[in-house]
């Protein structure tokens, strides 16, 4: 460690990311991911590549999303069974702070190469969950259209959600799909619930990453699995139960910018009598701000030469500022008609719907 003030700052900003991260944890329902970031505010170093790689960071640790690449690249090695040692510690495990340090500082020594390059990308979690605000903003477009829906997913990761209408769903008393579905999402709603008598019908189906996973390839599987807090046995469920549905599926997820790429969707034609509907979730934060206006400017443009027989949605569910969930919104051409839809969890375990 050079000692400079820059780095001495690098590496206060590392810590305070994890600790910040601590407290989100225990918001969103995990005591041992929360652990995880409070051992590693206070006792990782720089006596090795990963505490040199993770202390020095040198973006912003906070949107870089840095404890959750940390933790990911732990929750793989204990996932892979090659250091029995640490998987010990994890959960159905309820190791102590002392105890999991310990294993951690092991895994370090023995894999000190692996768990620093598994920083280099950013978590895709692709929450399964987040697909019930997705069924209840398309059902309120198929009510008003009355057309099926032509979707397109900007950030879709292994495209897990874009089968969405394929799922069941639980919401208490309510329930919506087919008894036979490959998955069913199980999810605290609050409040009106969505047209569930709507006709929901899909024509078509496209998606974007600028990382695209291959549900069907075990390595992209293990990779989305490993940033789902271990602790969190129905997300981990529901997850593999959506993988084993999108390996089967006939689409996959392409890779492209998603400003270059939602301007050449809607430079094309729609599938006949449909509704284009652009959806994404908890990843515009993650866009660079040209990006986010060239995508505003594309569905405005397209929004202006919307009909009734050519209608346009975008449905995001993304933070606004307020802490612990997001904002669920929909704008409908012709008219632009924008309004909050309601309120979700970020991992989907509840949605108020307004």
């Amino acid at each position: 460690m050079s000692g400079g003030v820059g780095d001495a700052e690098r590496e206060e900003r590392a810590r305070a990311s994890f600790r910040g991260q601590v407290e989100a944890c225990r918001r969103l329902g995990s005591p041992f991911t929360a652990l995880f970031c409070e051992v590693m505010a206070e006792r990782l170093d720089q006596t090795s590549g990963f505490g040199r790689r993770a202390l020095g960071w040198p973006g912003d640790p906070v949107a870089d999303a840095l404890p959750l690449r940390a933790a990911g690249a732990f929750n793989a090695l204990a996932r892979s069974g090659t250091m029995p040692s640490l998987q010990a510690l994890y959960p159905p495990a309820l190791a102590r702070a002392d105890a999991l340090w310990s294993g951690l500082a092991a895994a370090i020594d023995a894999h000190d190469a692996d768990l620093a390059a598994y920083l280099d990308s950013a978590p895709q979690t692709n929450e399964v969950k987040r697909c019930a605000v997705l069924l209840g903003g398309a059902l309120i477009v198929a009510r008003d259209t009355g057309l099926p829906l032509d979707l397109i997913e900007i950030g879709a990761s292994a495209g897990l959600n874009l089968g969405f209408e394929r799922y069941r769903y639980a919401f208490g008393a309510a329930s919506w799909g087919r008894d036979d579905a490959p998955v069913t999402i199980r999810s605290e709603w609050r409040g009106r619930l969505p047209p569930l008598d709507a006709a929901l019908r899909v024509a078509a189906r496209r998606a974007c990453d600028l990382n695209p996973l291959d549900p069907s390839q075990p390595a992209d599987r293990a990779r989305v699995l490993s940033y789902i807090w271990p602790d969190q046995a129905d997300r981990l469920h529901t997850t593999e139960a959506a993988f084993d549905a999108a390996s089967a599926a006939s689409w996959r997820v392409e890779r492209a910018d998603a400003a270059a790429w939602v301007e050449a969707r809607l430079a094309e034609a729609a599938a006949p009598g449909s509704a284009r509907m652009l959806m994404h979730t908890i990843m515009w934060q993650y866009l660079p701000e040209p990006t986010k206006q060239r995508i505003v400017a594309a569905m405005a443009a397209a929004g202006a030469a919307a009909t009734a027989e050519r209608p346009l949605a975008w449905l995001r569910m993304e933070p606004d500022g307020k802490p612990g969930h997001a904002a669920v919104a929909l704008t409908q051409w012709p008219g632009a008609v924008e309004r909050e839809l309601g309120r979700a969890d970020y991992h989907g375990r509840w949605v108020e719907w307004h």
